[in-house]
């Protein structure tokens, strides 16, 4: 069912062009050094876009991965000056989730941008994983909480 709205989200929506977008955005973001944690944020929604269906967005902080401490603190800072940007963005977005909720053909297209919702107001630090892997990164975070 994953693979056939993934189709779906391809060829009637074209979702590959928002795909190649984000993408564009992203490496041009990341040339520039200073906006480099953003682009790379938009280069992993864009592989997200690729498969909405399939895949997640989830925090790189959720996985257990060594990070460089000066990235992290760059990576914060490009956060912070950010934030106005990815409001309004997701302002924008959460009308227009709205608006595609009004007609029916528009409600897949309306579930992907909910799903990125967070990746619209931040994409610093996010990385695109399959659902198998963000479950099992929910479930290992569920376990530590009630452990």
């Amino acid at each position: 069912m994953k693979t056939l709205a993934n189709i779906l989200w391809h060829f009637p929506f074209l979702g590959f062009l928002d795909a190649l977008v984000a993408l564009l955005v992203g490496l041009l973001l990341t040339v520039t050094i200073v906006a480099a944690p953003v682009g790379l944020g938009l280069i992993q929604y864009a592989r997200f876009l690729l498969a909405p269906f399939s895949h997640k967005m989830v925090d790189k902080a959720d996985i257990p991965v060594r990070s460089n401490l000066l990235w992290g603190t760059w990576s914060l800072l490009v956060r912070i000056f950010y934030f106005p940007i990815g409001l309004v963005a997701a302002v924008i977005v959460l009308f227009k989730i709205v608006g595609l909720c009004i007609s029916i053909i528009g409600i897949p297209l309306a579930i992907i941008l909910a799903k990125s919702l967070g990746t619209y107001f931040n994409p610093v630090g996010k990385v695109c994983v399959s659902d198998a892997f963000a479950d099992e990164i929910a479930a290992r975070a569920d376990r530590r909480r009630f452990a």
